[in-house]
């Protein structure tokens, strides 16, 4: 899929409207999050991988510009505009994996208007999802402590392209593996899973499934437990074990009940049997919260199935997110609205022991503080080879760390400072002013 239509009906009108005029000129847009939702101290930025692929990929198919052309009256001229253009600027992003905030840049396009107009929408759906979903699931990595997070979302995404996504991002986030076996295969993730209640219900009672089931997997034997009374679930798991000659099994899993009690009764029965390194798996709609108060427990829980609502971020399902234009053709622009304003010009981030500071890009690197915007696309051509994910895994556990504990906690967190240097203040306040004469000349 080339993307062309990939877009919302008025980016397509108004870069038609650009190319009619012949308004090619560089326009740069800045996308960012205006604000942060309840209960986040910070972000974790994602997305950039699949924005880097649909602009370089990006055109029109002849079966694109058919469809404008008889569904939506497209002319000649637009669509012969259409069928040429490619996406040919720069980017400059947060690398995945940077802890970021509100009020800053995450991505910045430069490239003709028409180009950085069509390409926001895409842009912005991947960047806006997969930062959503990628704080959650570090909420979820944090809570954990030293246990393992798996994603077990797939069933429960609003999406398949949804559950490939929250499978990438929940692992730059830390989780340990993904049960996406697609997921698992194109991203190179570990692949996670162990079965579910039917298995158990089809064959004629717990002991003759969980014996088929270990003859079948002896070397990645975890057994789930509860489909009818989960003690006696280990007990049974515990004997299947013995008559095959197995002194472990990989896991047993526990998905329903008080799973806290449960835990510290199956470490027991465990243990009393030898069986010291089988893991217990906990799922059954956890997220940080639920993780967080078994981990201060002291639950003996080795791995932790999280899904629905990690994979939907049920509690902040979405960020006011935004792709607004600061400059075109050397002009610097701005929004006035209320509550909506913009800042205007192209700008870096740096960061620093005192918090963030949003620059315009031109200015010279402040003493002692680290760019985040890197170039990532030049000419429409990535400025380098795909990251690991295991870099962008590094840099979150990195920049998390650095972060103080009242920007961290799970209930009522503040945020990291973010301030405009004093030349982007003064930019802004000018342009402001500027504008704000203008329209009231207008209205004279």
């Amino acid at each position: 899929m080339a993307g062309g239509l990939l877009t919302d009906l008025y980016e397509v009108t108004m870069a038609t409207s650009y190319l009619r005029r012949g308004m090619t000129g560089p326009a740069t847009f800045s996308l960012f999050v205006r604000r942060l939702p309840p209960g986040r101290g910070f972000l974790i930025a994602g997305g950039l991988a699949d924005c880097l692929s649909f602009l370089e990929g990006y055109r029109f198919t002849r079966d694109d510009l058919d469809y404008l052309a008889t569904e939506q009256r497209f002319d000649d001229a637009a669509l012969r505009a259409l069928e040429e253009l490619r996406f040919t600027g720069d980017v400059q992003a947060v690398p995945e994996g940077r802890a970021v905030f509100a009020g800053e840049p995450l991505l910045e396009v430069t490239a003709p208007i028409a180009e950085a107009q069509l390409v926001e929408t895409v842009l912005l759906n991947h960047v806006t999802f997969q930062t959503t979903i990628a704080t959650k699931a570090e909420r979820c990595v944090r809570a954990a402590g030293g246990a393992q997070v798996v994603d077990f979302a797939f069933r429960r995404t609003q999406g398949i392209d949804a559950a490939m996504a929250v499978a990438r991002a929940s692992h730059i986030a830390g989780f340990a593996g993904t049960s996406n076996v697609e997921a698992a295969r194109r991203y190179g993730i570990p692949a996670s899973g162990t079965m579910a209640h039917s298995y158990i219900e089809a064959f004629p009672d717990e002991d003759a499934a969980f014996a088929a089931f270990t003859a079948d997997f002896p070397d990645r034997t975890t057994l789930l437990v509860d489909t009818y009374d989960t003690l006696g679930g280990v007990k049974a798991a515990i004997d299947t074990a013995r008559r095959a000659g197995q002194a472990q099994l990989a896991g047993i899993r526990l998905d329903s009940g008080d799973l806290g009690a449960l835990a510290f009764q199956s470490r027991r029965l465990l243990d009393e049997a030898g069986m010291t390194r089988t893991r217990i798996v906990a799922s059954g709609g956890l997220d940080e919260f639920g993780i967080a108060e078994l981990s201060a427990s002291g639950a003996p829980i080795d791995v932790y199935g999280v899904g629905t609502k990690m994979g939907v971020s049920a509690d902040a399902p979405y960020l006011d997110s935004a792709y607004k234009l600061v400059a075109f053709e050397g002009r610097p622009v701005m929004k006035l609205s209320a509550g909506k304003a913009t800042a205007p010009g192209a700008k870096q981030v740096y960061r620093g022991v005192r918090g963030d500071l949003v620059t315009l890009r031109e200015e010279p690197a402040p003493a002692g503080m680290e760019p985040l915007l890197v170039p990532v696309m030049e000419s429409g051509r990535r400025t380098g080879p795909d990251e690991s994910l295991e870099d962008a895994r590094d840099r979150r556990a990195a920049d998390v760390a650095a972060l103080p504990d009242q920007v961290t906690r799970f209930h009522r967190p503040e945020t990291r400072t973010v301030t405009l240097s004093p030349e982007l203040q003064r930019r802004r306040d000018r342009l402001r002013a500027e504008l704000t004469a203008k329209i009231a000349h207008r209205t004279a």
